[in-house]
């Protein structure tokens, strides 16, 4: 389950509990907000687990695009090397090899760039929940302080 859900349960739980006869304080089924809890710490550690897998993929595509760059730089080398008897064609085989490193370090610049992109994206969105989890945690704690207050003030 998404934590913003969980989260948004919790919520109403607190806000439509039972208030106390003569008291600003309410009565929340302990059970009910130690369920929440749980399901909250189940579903964080999984979205923890998503990102590192993005970052995981990021770093096998980047060590992925290096093999291959690797490979392509030593196919244009071993190319070289078959053509250097001949000065002309020696000159196009360099121009040749340097094509190939060109486009190999434009396919390994673009692979990195996107997998940068796409881990960047989804660490944002997991900002993104995590400031809205705690954005209702700190409003929850926000409503039970301020009924505490209440309560202190009409009982002084």
């Amino acid at each position: 389950m998404d934590v913003l859900v969980l989260i948004d349960k919790l919520d109403d739980l607190i806000h439509n509990a039972r208030p106390l006869p003569l008291t600003d304080q309410v009565r929340i089924d302990r059970e009910e907000v130690y369920d929440l809890l749980d399901q909250m710490r189940a579903t964080i550690p999984e979205e923890l687990k998503q990102a590192r897998w993005v970052v995981k993929e990021r770093q096998e595509m980047l060590a992925e695009a290096k093999r291959e760059a690797e490979r392509i730089i030593k196919e244009a080398r071993d190319q070289q090397s078959q053509l250097i008897s001949d000065e002309e064609v020696y000159k196009q085989a360099e121009r040749g090899a340097e094509e190939i490193l060109e486009d190999a370090r434009d396919t390994e610049r673009q692979i990195r760039l996107g997998a940068e992109d796409y881990a960047d994206e989804i660490l944002s969105t997991l900002e993104v929940n995590l400031e809205k989890f705690l954005a209702a945690v700190q409003r929850g704690r926000d409503r039970l302080a301020g009924r505490e207050n209440e309560a202190s003030l009409e009982v002084g």
